[in-house]
C-alpha cells in the first residue's frame, strides 16, 4: 500500500472485508496458454477445477489443449495414494506424449492446498528429473484468498527466477555512470514490458518503441519459453497490466527498476505511458510528444462516437479484476461518464499512482470486498452500467441494472491507440442492447 498519498479533497477509501465473488486464478491460464505455445499447465485439482477450465475456454472434445488437470481423487484426499507418486506419473506420462512441452507449469488449486500438496518441492523434483529438456516451475491458481487475475502475477512471479541475468549489464552502467554523471545511461539500458498482451498490440507497441528511439524492447512472458527475456539492473519495467505487484517486487529483487505510469488505456493514458518509457530513456520531450500525436489524435477521433453514447453515464465498479481503476480513469477522463464507486480487489498504490492523480477527485473508491453491502450501494445508486463478475451479472440483470462482465476485459485485446475505440464499445454495447430490448 506504499506510494502516492490520497487527493485530500477525496473521500477515504471503504476497507470491504467480508464475504467475496470472484474467480479463481485459474480462469488466467485460457489467456497465458494463448501467449506461450511451448508451455504448458498443468492443474493439480478437482474435478471441479477441470470443468471450470474447459468451460471457460470452450475446448471442444478434439483438441489438443496447452493445460490439462492432474485429478486429486477421493484417495488422495483420504490418504489412501501417495498424491507426489501419482503426480510424477501423469508428467512422466505428458512429457512422453508431448516432448513439445518446453515449460511445464505446477498450477496449484484449492484442493491441493487443502491437502498440504508442497508443489514448490514438486516443481524442483520434476524439473530436476526432465531439465534441461523441460523447465518444470509451480505457482498457486487457488481461489481460497486470490482474485482471478492474480494467476497471472503468481505464474510471472515464478518466472522471474527463471529469467537469465543480463550479461554485464551493471557493469556497463557503472562505466557510463563514471565517464558522465550527468549523461543518460538509455545506451546501457533495456526496456521489459510486463504484463501478458495480445500479439497485435506487442506489434503496435514495438513500431512505436522504435520510432521514439527505444530500440531494446523484450516482454514478459515472452513468445517462447526458449527465449526467456534476461534481466538485471540496467532494465526498466513497464507494466502493462496492474495486477503484477508480486511480479513487480519479483523482478525488482532481480535488479530491475520500475518506470512509474498509468496503464496504456485509451489514448491518453496510451499516450502518458509512451511518454513515461521516453522519459526514462533520456528521449527529448518534444520528439516523443512529435511520434505520439498523431496516434493519439486518432484514438480521439474513433472514441468520439462513443463518447456521444457514454459521455454522462454513470458507472459502479465491482471488485474483480484489479483493472478497475485505469478502466475508471479512460471512462471518466476520455469518455466523460460518471464514477459513482470504484471497488477493486488491491489497492496497489506505487503501482495504481499515476492513475489515482488523474482521477477526480470525488471519486469513492474501494478496496476488498463485502458484496451484500456494496450490492445495496449500487442498488441504491441506480447506475446505468455495473461492471462486475459473471456471478453477480445475471441477478443484477434480473433487477434492471445493465451489466458489464469485467472478465471480458481481460479476453479483448482493448491496450494501445489502437484499441481505445474497441475498449469503449465494450461499455457502450450493454447499454445499446439495453435500449435495443426496450424498444
Amino acid at each position: 500500500m506504499d506510494g502516492a498519498h490520497p487527493h485530500p479533497t477525496r473521500p477515504p477509501v471503504l476497507r470491504e472485508r467480508g464475504q467475496r465473488e470472484v474467480f479463481c486464478g485459474l480462469t488466467s491460464i485460457i489467456w497465458l496458454h494463448r501467449k506461450m505455445p511451448d508451455a504448458f499447465f498443468l492443474v493439480v485439482g478437482s474435478r471441479t477445477c477441470a470443468h471450470l477450465i474447459q468451460s471457460a475456454a470452450g475446448v471442444m472434445i478434439f483438441a489438443e489443449p496447452r493445460f490439462a488437470t492432474a485429478i486429486i481423487g477421493e484417495a488422495d484426499l483420504a490418504g489412501l495414494s501417495d498424491v507426489n507418486d501419482e503426480l510424477d506419473r501423469v508428467v512422466g506420462t505428458l512429457l512422453s506424449r508431448r516432448p513439445d512441452i518446453k515449460l511445464l507449469f505446477l498450477v496449484g488449486s484449492c484442493p491441493s492446498e487443502v491437502i498440504k500438496l508442497d508443489l514448490q518441492r514438486a516443481a524442483q523434483r520434476l524439473n530436476a528429473l526432465h531439465a534441461p529438456q523441460t523447465s518444470v516451475v509451480n505457482y498457486s491458481g487457488s481461489g481460497i484468498e486470490t482474485t482471478f487475475t492474480q494467476g497471472e502475477d503468481f505464474c510471472l512471479e515464478a518466472l522471474a527466477p527463471e529469467l537469465p541475468a543480463r550479461a554485464g549489464a551493471l557493469a556497463d552502467v557503472r562505466q557510463a555512470r563514471n565517464a558522465d554523471a550527468g549523461a543518460p545511461d538509455h545506451p546501457t539500458t533495456q526496456l521489459m514490458v510486463v504484463g501478458a498482451l495480445p500479439d497485435i498490440v506487442e506489434d503496435q507497441f514495438n513500431r512505436i518503441f522504435a520510432q521514439l528511439g527505444i530500440e531494446d524492447v523484450v516482454y514478459l512472458p515472452a513468445k517462447s519459453a526458449q527465449t526467456l527475456p534476461a534481466i538485471g539492473p540496467g532494465t526498466r519495467l513497464l507494466l502493462a497490466q496492474p495486477f503484477l505487484g508480486q511480479t513487480t517486487l519479483a523482478l525488482q529483487k532481480r535488479g530491475a527498476t520500475l518506470i512509474q505510469a498509468p496503464f496504456p488505456f485509451g489514448g491518453e493514458g496510451t499516450a502518458l505511458w509512451f511518454k513515461a518509457a521516453a522519459a526514462a530513456f533520456g528521449i527529448d520531450p518534444d520528439h516523443a510528444d512529435t511520434v505520439l500525436a498523431p496516434y493519439e489524435a486518432r484514438a480521439a477521433r474513433a472514441l468520439a462516437r462513443y463518447r456521444q453514447q457514454l459521455d454522462g453515464k454513470s458507472i459502479f465498479f465491482f471488485p474483480d479484476s484489479q483493472l478497475e481503476v485505469p478502466m475508471a480513469r479512460f471512462l471518466a477522463r476520455e469518455c466523460g461518464m460518471t464514477l459513482i464507486e470504484v471497488g477493486t480487489p488491491y489497492l496497489n498504490r506505487q503501482i495504481l499512482a499515476a492513475d489515482l492523480s488523474l482521477m477526480p477527485e470525488d471519486v469513492q473508491l474501494s478496496e476488498g470486498q463485502d458484496v451484500e453491502k456494496q450490492l445495496d450501494r449500487a442498488r441504491a445508486a441506480k447506475p446505468d452500467i455495473a461492471v462486475c463478475g459473471l456471478g453477480l451479472a445475471n441477478p443484477l440483470e434480473a433487477e434492471g441494472l445493465t451489466t458489464k462482465w469485467s472478465i471480458e476485459l481481460l479476453f479483448s485485446p482493448v491496450h494501445g491507440f489502437e484499441q481505445a475505440a474497441d475498449l469503449a464499445e465494450l461499455f457502450a454495447r450493454p447499454l445499446i442492447r439495453r435500449d435495443t430490448l426496450r424498444i
